[in-house]
């Protein structure tokens, strides 16, 4: 059994882990941190988890997180990097769900998320963790950095376009469209979550520039081997759970006969969690809810040379605690759909 440790078990991407992880067969859970919730019991505070988990919240010094086969971060960014090098000494495997080993340049790091970065030695060695692009890399990582939940949508949908050895689209002008759930903010009390706020309403947000775009930019250059252009554009959307990204890309005309539906299929055949649609698709975010699944669909308007690429996931499970955990079943051998196999939640 993997002895499993989460620091940082009162927001939504831990009890998302929680969650999964609790049903996992090949898991023992083993400690939960959290210093203001200091020995109440986990199901207390979520009443879901009753009858399936027993531990009680302890601080970080009490919870012997050294003796834990992988540590799980679902903490503010910063945390995990503060305790990186005395859990990677104990030989603990770190998986983090923020910022800290997500973005290799460190003054990027420090532009867009305003603090130093404390362990720059453990930064050169993490894997970022998506699967379908490094799992060969996660096999063997001590540090894994999970990518934000936009990213995710954005690097596997276009993915397929820029794994070519020479372009077929223009890869100095990709868009990308993309709305979240209010759980995206996280479990913390702000205006603009508040349901007076958030309902009954839609918006754009971080326009002039937004974090996760140096992270996407970073994926995609990896994926292509060359420079790329990315315009990001977030918005809010009334509703709690998902992701929904419309991506554009302009075709190129030496590869106007270019049959992306085909070219979409290949690239992902075989990857237990990524669906591509049958060319036309619309995919919706409740037909991946609660569960690992990310759904593509390409369109091409009137068959001319912008190439729509749609893309949905759970931003807590795909898009954060989910592929935390296939990350977590690559590093330690397991099928990577162990216990990830849900069927999304309808209606």
């Amino acid at each position: 059994m993997i002895k499993v440790g989460i620091v940082g078990g009162t927001g939504y991407t831990g009890v998302e882990l929680l969650r999964l992880l609790a049903a996992h067969p090949e898991v023992q859970l083993t400690a939960i941190t959290s210093r203001k919730e200091d020995g109440m019991p986990v199901a207390d505070m979520f009443p879901s988890l009753r009858g399936r988990v027993a531990l009680a919240f302890s601080t970080p010094e009490k919870a012997k997180l050294n003796e834990c086969d992988v540590v799980f971060f679902a903490t503010p960014h910063g945390v995990a990097m503060a305790q990186a090098q005395e859990l990677t000494a104990a030989g603990v495997k770190i998986i983090d769900l923020a910022a800290d080993f997500r973005l290799q340049d460190i003054a990027e790091f420090e532009k867009w998320y305003g603090m130093p970065h404390s362990c720059p030695d453990l930064l050169k060695e993490a894997v970022y963790g998506l699967p379908e692009v490094n799992r060969e890399k996660i096999k063997s990582a001590r540090i894994i950095g999970l990518p934000g939940c936009y990213p995710t949508s954005m690097q596997l949908g276009f993915a397929p376009l820029l794994a070519q050895g020479q372009p077929l689209v223009n890869e100095s002008a990709l868009i990308a469209d993309c709305k979240s759930g209010v759980s995206g903010a996280g479990r913390k009390a702000e205006v603009h979550t508040l349901l007076a706020e958030a309902s009954d309403n839609f918006k754009a947000y971080g326009v002039k520039g937004h974090r996760h775009l140096p992270e996407t930019v970073q994926g995609l250059q990896a994926i292509a081997g060359r420079k790329i252009g990315l315009t990001f554009v977030p918005h809010l959307v009334p509703m709690i759970r998902g992701i929904h990204s419309t991506l554009y890309a302009s075709i190129l005309p030496e590869a106007r006969n270019t049959d992306f539906q085909a070219l979409y299929e290949q690239h992902f055949e075989g990857e237990p969690f990524v669906d591509v649609m049958p060319f036309g698709s619309h995919p919706e975010t409740r037909s991946v809810r609660a569960s690992n699944m990310l759904r593509i669909a390409l369109h091409r308007p009137g068959g001319g040379d912008l190439l729509v690429i749609l893309v949905v996931e759970d931003n807590l499970v795909k898009g954060a605690a989910g592929q935390g955990v296939q990350c977590m079943n690559i590093l330690f051998g397991l099928d990577e759909r162990t216990g990830l196999m849900h069927i999304p939640v309808m209606p």
